[in-house]
């Protein structure tokens, strides 16, 4: 079976690690926006994760021309409401804030909330073909928040999202630990049927 080329629409070092841990071994060659010189900025102006992936996802197919992959995520804690949601990767109002100034601003607001800091993970995947309409594929992981940073891996709010069914926060997990609980790997696990399928369709001329 021949390859395809299919566009990661992230700039996240973290994202792309995972993105093409999960893709690897599957026909598509994956490039980022850097590997074909594609510099743009999408605004994440919808109201949900789905209308926030999908703008991504047709921003850069319409750039780049290829089949894209994107994805919105965001952690929803219930003691705050379902915040911080879709402003996730915005969280902190510092400027040039980064995934430690986002972690420390989580913990500062629930420290007076009663615990045990339920939460849950939550993204979905657009998947853009020309000429083919936005396919989405969802992805969750419950958990909770702890107090204190455990981990090395992952990124964003990793070190402080603990999973009871693997024992662990999600960045005390491998990569190969992590594509087997977290909500990225189900929302791409779900993807990668209709992509195969597509691939085969595209390759017989139907």
């Amino acid at each position: 079976m021949m390859s395809e080329t299919l566009l990661l629409a992230t700039t996240n070092k973290g994202k792309l690690r995972e993105l093409r841990s999960l893709l690897n071994g599957l026909p598509f060659r994956c490039v980022s926006p850097d590997d074909i010189g594609l510099a743009m900025e999408v605004p994440e102006t919808g109201d949900t994760y789905a209308e926030n992936a999908t703008l991504k996802a047709l921003a850069y197919l319409s750039k780049g021309g290829i089949p894209v992959l994107a994805d919105d995520t965001g952690l929803e804690v219930d003691a705050l409401d379902g915040a911080p949601g879709l402003h996730s990767a915005r969280f902190s109002t510092l400027p040039g804030a980064t995934d430690t100034d986002r972690r420390a601003k989580l913990l500062r607001v629930l420290a007076d909330k009663p615990r045990p800091w339920l939460a849950r993970f939550q993204c979905v995947v657009a998947v853009a073909i020309p000429g083919r309409a936005v396919e989405l594929f969802h992805g969750s992981v419950e958990g909770e928040i702890i107090p204190s940073e455990r981990g090395e891996h992952g990124f964003g709010y990793d070190r402080l999202f603990y999973i009871p069914a693997a024992g662990k926060t999600l960045a005390e997990l491998d990569l190969a630990e992590k594509n087997a609980f977290s909500h990225r790997a189900v929302a791409v696990n779900k993807a990668l049927s209709y992509l195969v399928h597509w691939l085969l369709d595209n390759q017989s001329g139907i």
